[in-house]
């Protein structure tokens, strides 16, 4: 189930980055952008959401590079994140933003070790 869910909802996240890309944002999510700052408070959500349910739905699995590792659902997460705001540059009506970029790394970072802060490393989900 958990599966699932995070596949569900990085549909959606695909479907967000088609509705920006090709400028047919649903009036709802129009209203992320209506106050200051919210596209990047949404960036922060959005990817911090993606990776905690991704780390859910793969326990246990790390990539590790030499020393640094990292659970699997946040390093999709990463490189999804750069590779979204990476496709902007082909979108004539979007702006690719490394603080964006930074923003949804933000978020993939808390949503990743805030579990094992509150748990601990032994009952958190990576």
């Amino acid at each position: 189930m958990k599966k699932l869910v995070a596949l569900s909802f990085f549909l959606f996240l695909l479907a967000v980055a088609y509705w920006a890309d090709s400028g047919t944002m649903p009036a709802l999510l129009k209203l992320v952008y209506a106050f200051p700052n919210g596209d990047r408070l949404g960036h922060v959500v959005l990817y911090g959401l993606l990776a905690f349910l991704l780390n859910a739905a793969l326990p246990g699995r790390r990539l590790s590079i030499g020393r640094f590792s990292l659970p699997v659902g946040a390093f999709i997460a990463v490189v999804f994140g750069a590779l979204e705001e990476f496709s902007q540059f082909f979108f004539p009506n979007r702006t690719p933003d490394l603080v964006d970029l930074a923003c949804g790394w933000l978020g993939i970072a808390v949503a990743t070790y805030l579990p094992r802060l509150w748990h601990g490393p032994e009952k958190g989900l990576t």
